[in-house]
């Protein structure tokens, strides 16, 4: 079939806000060579490209996109033993499904992150007490700066919290397919990592469960927390997570602690994980509500989750731009209520913070 492409296409039904203005072209790629071949005539005619998978990392300026969004829709499912190949375009929380329906473990705790496979690389997806570094062992993309298709080892990616060597260079690598090991551990989950999935379960963490009650768990977690998509519901007209977790320094540290008890008091204690290096993450999410942005903060059409405080929402007439000066306030109101300046999630085209 050939190729669909279209022109003046509206870009945000292809995306979770729902926001964003149109592209110039369209292309929609469903094989890796008709992915290959859109980037190449992009790059050769010096045209700006936009790679869209799932959508659901995206902000796009209300003015939209001059030049080609390029739609990745390919599809490829493959279970060789507890070898596990996606094409780029596959439905992420889709393929999780199929791997517990096969008995395997790993991605389990993944399950309901919206978006596509070839996003969760890019981003280093992660989600109660999983990162899919841990199962990655192979990455095949298109190499834009020579013109080759590559395949990257896990330890060639540059894995670390929500980054990647993919996402160190967005202009360089178009990820076309994925490749995991799995466990196949008699249909049971991996090792519990995250406090609150193990008090749901009704483990201890480092406990293991059926994978299948797993997957149910952190999907009845996160559909609580408005974090799987329900085009009903506008708490999950969002990006999901709009800001990461900061990692602060030793001496950020301990100057966000003195914030805290001015602030808060002495009794108070800030979430804290320590992350290596003397390094110590703490919760953006913790953050944004004690600062006074509470669960549906806001009165315009772009508001705080009425579930969950660190998504930003449509609540369905919303621009870009409304989104915007909403983030940048609660960003401000953190910054000044604690000195600690929160970095956007999703990827921004056409605008910024």
């Amino acid at each position: 079939m050939p190729v669909q492409e279209l022109h003046d296409a509206p870009l945000a039904p292809l995306t979770t806000f729902r926001l964003g203005g149109p592209a110039t072209r369209l292309v929609v790629a469903t094989t890796d060579d008709e992915v290959i071949a859109a980037v190449r005539e992009a790059d050769d005619s010096g045209t700006p490209l936009l790679i869209i998978g799932g959508g659901s990392n995206l902000v796009i300026g209300d003015k939209g996109f001059d030049g080609t969004a390029l739609r990745i829709a390919t599809r490829g499912f493959a279970l060789d033993g507890t070898r596990l190949e996606l094409a780029a375009g596959e439905v992420w929380t889709d393929a999780v499904a199929r791997t517990v329906e096969a008995g395997l473990a790993g991605i389990e705790c993944l399950a309901g992150i919206p978006g596509s496979a070839g996003a969760t690389p890019i981003q280093n997806v992660g989600a109660y007490g999983q990162e899919v570094s841990g199962t990655i062992t192979e990455v095949v993309a298109y190499d834009r700066t020579t013109g080759q298709t590559v395949t990257l080892a896990n330890d060639e990616c540059a894995f670390s919290y929500r980054h990647s060597r993919f996402k160190q260079h967005p202009e360089r690598y178009v990820v076309l397919r994925v490749r995991f090991a799995l466990e196949d551990a008699a249909g049971l989950s991996a090792p519990v990592r995250y406090a609150e999935t193990a008090k749901a379960l009704g483990v201890e963490v480092g406990d293991r469960v059926p994978a299948a009650h797993a997957r149910e768990t952190v999907l009845r977690l996160r559909a609580g927390k408005g974090m799987v998509l329900d085009p009903e519901d506008h708490d999950t007209w969002s990006a999901g997570s709009f800001f990461t977790n900061p990692i602060l320094t030793a001496a950020e540290y301990e100057t966000f602690l003195g914030r805290v008890r001015d602030r808060l008091g002495d009794g108070v204690a800030p979430p804290a994980y320590p992350v290596g290096d003397g390094r110590t993450k703490t919760s953006a999410a913790w953050l944004i509500d004690r600062a006074g942005f509470t669960k549906g903060y806001g009165s315009g059409p772009a508001r705080i989750s009425t579930k969950h405080a660190l998504a930003l929402t449509n609540r369905g007439e919303a621009t870009t731009e409304d989104l915007l000066a909403l983030a940048r306030e609660v960003v401000a109101g953190v910054r000044d209520a604690f000195g600690v300046t929160l970095v956007n999630e999703p990827v921004t085209v056409g605008v910024s913070l």
